[in-house]
């Protein structure tokens, strides 16, 4: 029988396809399948014109048939089946696709969509077999024909029998190599694995003959295996019907089974999309933290699937950064697949695809922050860290997005607080929104700097992540209220009294101030007297835009530049250890001023938590005081 050639001739257009094209080997086994199913449904779009087919869906299938002997991985179909002209365009023409042809005739109708439109997904077949044998006898055909092809040097066509219409494809495995291992597509557990990760929601069966473990007869103790055929995939997608017909546990079972969390999810989403692009999908927002969301390991992104048929395990370009806690699927007919249907040929679809689901998971948060607040409380410790890296990351350009869902922990009742509602309670003569920050709550309240804010009996957002000033930063004001920390050198609530009384001491204390100043040898940009402490000796204020929490973040990373902030020494001159500073400046005692200043700065040091410079010399000091 005579070879013919290809007619996309080239053996290199072969060798690409199964050595580029397709990025695992395993794809094989989807694109087969893939392929069968669109041969099942051009029956059913034939039955719809013709009154002489019955299309009943129980009789068709897909059946998956290893035999480790022979080395032969057969995938059969129920289909419609090819005539010989038909294998040798659709075959015969590497990239030329019946089922392209065929969806263009026939719009999608009751769920039923032609999954193929390149028509090379069929030779992915040759990166796992030497020897491709097609034997298909079609629709209203009495004669069968096989097809057989090594690869690249061509193919053969001829007639032979089969019983039933319907196609089988059968492929002689390649020999394993020191490299590669194609017995695994003989193993039952392996072949199961595949078509539930690729091929779960194909419409039809997939069916396969597994090994089962059963009672011997008579004897109840003893067991012995049976080949049993089962039905591998679960057919009907879950995100295809209707909410209706759903229950919560239906959605909890499915986050289980798709291996989501070990948690139980705290929101679901389900939507049905019939707009300018169609889509389903369901999504989940965990209720505890993934143990590596915070490294370099954690992958963001949704599965992606099309009519049913996994594309992409992690679409990454469906989230936002801000929402990459959210697990879940897209599936949608629209969407435009490069040649391999692994990657998306443009991402236009996707982009509208995306915003319509940043937009819904917002709108769900939202309405949990609103309707069950213990719930979205219990989110944003696992994930509101992640939201505030959003109001910060990209120049800020999502902070109108995300400012409402944002939480602080308030100085009031040490709950948590939305900005809405810290805004709504502030007293009318309030200018600002004032925040502390710290490493934690119980170290905040203790801050110095926090005295005459508390005095004025306003509210305080109290910052303990070391994202939350960045981010504050960023989005500058809320509701026309801007944000000022405790610390700044200005608070803007120092009443007139104070005021003069406070111009009058630091006239007063000036040589000593500038004597100061000049002992810490450009550790400070100032000493002065301060306007907020009441009971404490000492603080730091700060000036510009790096603030103390800011350094301690950016000096921590990697290849920092040593940055620091603008640090104001204040100084108590009602505090008892100020006179005693006063009257050693004022017998010229310089080791005294020297002594105290000195034990002054390294006390606003450890009340923010920065580190002493020189801790032998500091332990010293308090020696010399003890003395």
């Amino acid at each position: 029988m005579a070879t013919k050639a290809f007619k996309a001739e080239s053996k290199r257009l072969l060798d690409m396809m199964v050595h580029s094209i397709y990025s695992q080997k395993e794809i094989f086994l989807r694109e087969i399948i893939s392929n069968a199913s669109d041969a099942i449904d051009k029956i059913y779009y034939k039955a719809l014109t013709d009154d002489s087919l019955n299309f009943e869906k129980d009789s068709y299938y897909i059946k998956i048939v290893p035999d480790k002997e022979k080395r032969t991985l057969t995938i059969s179909d129920t289909g419609i089946g090819m005539t010989e002209e038909e294998l040798e365009n659709n075959l015969g023409t590497i990239a030329e696709s019946g089922s392209l042809s065929f969806k263009g005739e026939n719009e999608a109708k009751d769920g039923h969509n032609i999954i193929g439109q390149f028509g090379v997904g069929f030779y992915s077949a040759f990166m796992v077999a030497d020897v491709v044998t097609v034997i298909s006898k079609a629709l209203g055909s009495d004669q069968a024909y096989r097809w057989e092809s090594s690869g690249a040097e061509g193919y053969t066509i001829e007639p032979c029998e089969k019983e039933s219409v319907g196609t089988d494809i059968i492929l002689k495995l390649k020999e394993n190599t020191e490299d590669e291992s194609y017995d695994e597509f003989l193993e039952e557990y392996r072949l199961k694995a595949i078509i539930k990760k690729y091929s779960d929601f194909i419409r039809y069966p997939i069916k396969m003959d597994v090994t089962v473990q059963k009672p011997k007869e008579g004897k109840k103790d003893e067991s012995e295996e049976h080949q049993e055929e089962q039905t591998i995939n679960s057919m009907v997608p879950i995100w295809r019907k209707n909410k209706s017909e759903l229950k919560p546990e239906d959605y909890e079972n499915f986050y289980s089974e798709k291996h989501y969390g070990y948690d139980k999810p705290l929101k679901y989403i389900h939507i049905h999309a019939d707009g300018m692009i169609r889509y389903h999908a369901i999504l989940y927002i965990p209720e505890s933290i993934p143990f590596d969301y915070y490294t370099k390991e954690y992958e963001k992104g949704l599965e992606l699937y099309s009519n049913g048929v996994l594309i992409m395990e992690k679409c990454p370009d469906l989230l936002p950064d801000y929402f990459s806690f959210v697990k879940g699927l897209v599936d949608s007919e629209d969407l435009s697949l490069n040649i391999s249907r692994e990657m998306l040929q443009q991402d236009r679809q996707l982009q509208r695809i995306a915003k319509n689901i940043q937009h819904k998971i917002k709108k769900e948060l939202q309405k949990l922050l609103k309707e069950d607040r213990e719930k979205y409380e219990t989110f944003f410790k696992a994930f509101g860290r992640q939201l505030k890296y959003g109001v910060y990351s990209d120049f800020g350009s999502h902070k109108e997005d995300l400012q409402d869902l944002l939480l602080f922990t308030s100085s009031k009742d040490k709950k948590m607080v939305t900005l809405d509602e810290y805004v709504s309670r502030m007293p009318g003569d309030q200018k600002y929104i004032y925040y502390a920050v710290g490493e934690s709550n119980e170290k905040i309240e203790k801050l110095p700097q926090t005295e005459l804010v508390a005095d004025k009996g306003y509210e305080m957002l109290y910052f303990t992540d070391d994202v939350d000033e960045f981010a504050i930063k960023m989005l500058n004001t809320y509701k026309d209220k801007s944000f000022k920390s405790v610390s700044s050198s200005d608070l803007g609530i120092e009443d007139e009294a104070n005021k003069i009384t406070n111009e009058a001491a630091e006239k007063e204390n000036k040589d000593l101030f500038e004597k100061m100043k000049n002992v810490l040898n450009g550790k400070v940009k100032e000493v002065r007297a301060s306007k907020r402490l009441k009971t404490h000796p000492v603080c730091f204020a700060t000036e510009g835009e790096v603030s103390i929490e800011m350094e301690k973040v950016l000096n921590a990373m990697p290849n920092n530049q040593n940055i620091k902030a603008d640090k104001i020494l204040e100084i108590n001159t009602n505090h008892d250890v100020f006179k005693a500073l006063k009257a050693a400046f004022t017998l010229n005692d310089n080791e005294k001023v020297g002594l105290y200043t000195n034990l002054l700065y390294n006390q606003a040091l450890l009340i923010e938590g920065l580190p002493v410079q020189d801790p032998v010399a500091f332990t010293n000091d308090i020696c010399k005081l003890m003395a």
